[in-house]
């Protein structure tokens, strides 16, 4: 309440779940351990209650620039979106370039979508923790064989439930802890398909500039592509 004989502030305090499973965001590097290490040998207790000591999402302080590759799963399929806990092959992603006439290739940042974001619009809400479309593990094969930058989707890369016995995100942690890959969940590809297809082609630049947070497992992000 104002003041009346004098001088009053307005404030605002905001706070986010960085990693939850609604609001795009990207993971650094620090997000995942397996077996107690971080990428590349990195011990797990350089990330504590302070946050990262090492590969925080510092690292993209500058921001993340590059050729952006759109592969459209469902497009593939002929269906509007995939239905949750279906999976995403390999081989699904080599006919879907294949299919959309566009290579994926070293320094790549690559999208796929799932149509998530669609089906979350058209049904509403649901556990997206529990259940979701996904890449199956294997299919990082086709990401480390291209040495693409990142990977992003509208879902969260992973399928849910996990395929993989003992690990419940294989993909964030074949991406993340295995390859080095910053990983993008939760984007928004709904604008950006017709536009794809009303221009033909498949990739565009794309612009990817995450919070300077020092110590931070992530940001919220909000990339733009530019056809």
């Amino acid at each position: 309440q104002a003041d009346p004989g004098g001088l009053t502030f307005a404030q605002d305090r905001l706070g986010i779940n960085v990693h939850g499973n609604v609001d795009s965001h990207i993971d650094a590097l620090a997000h995942i351990m397996y077996r107690k290490t971080l990428y590349n040998g990195v011990p797990a207790d350089a990330v504590t209650s302070r946050g990262a000591q090492e590969l925080s999402i510092e690292v993209a302080r500058d921001g993340i620039a590059g050729r952006g590759v759109l592969l459209d799963i469902p497009r593939l399929r002929g269906v509007p979106w995939l239905e949750p806990g279906d999976l995403v092959t390999g081989g699904e992603l080599t006919a879907a370039a294949e299919s959309q006439q566009v290579s994926v290739g070293p320094g790549d940042l690559l999208f796929v979508r799932t149509g998530h974001r669609r089906r979350r619009n058209e049904f509403g809400p649901w556990d997206a923790a529990k259940l979701r479309a996904g890449l199956h593990p294997a299919a990082l094969e086709f990401i480390a064989e291209r040495k693409v930058a990142v990977l992003g989707s509208d879902s969260n890369s992973d399928t849910a439930p996990s395929v993989a016995e003992g690990v419940e995100t294989p993909v964030h942690v074949l991406a993340i802890n295995a390859l080095g890959l910053h990983l993008l969940d939760y984007l928004q590809f709904e604008d950006l398909v017709p536009l794809c297809e009303a221009a033909g082609r498949w990739s565009f630049f794309c612009v990817i500039a995450p919070l300077r947070l020092p110590q931070g497992t992530g940001s919220p992000v909000n990339p733009i592509a530019v056809l």
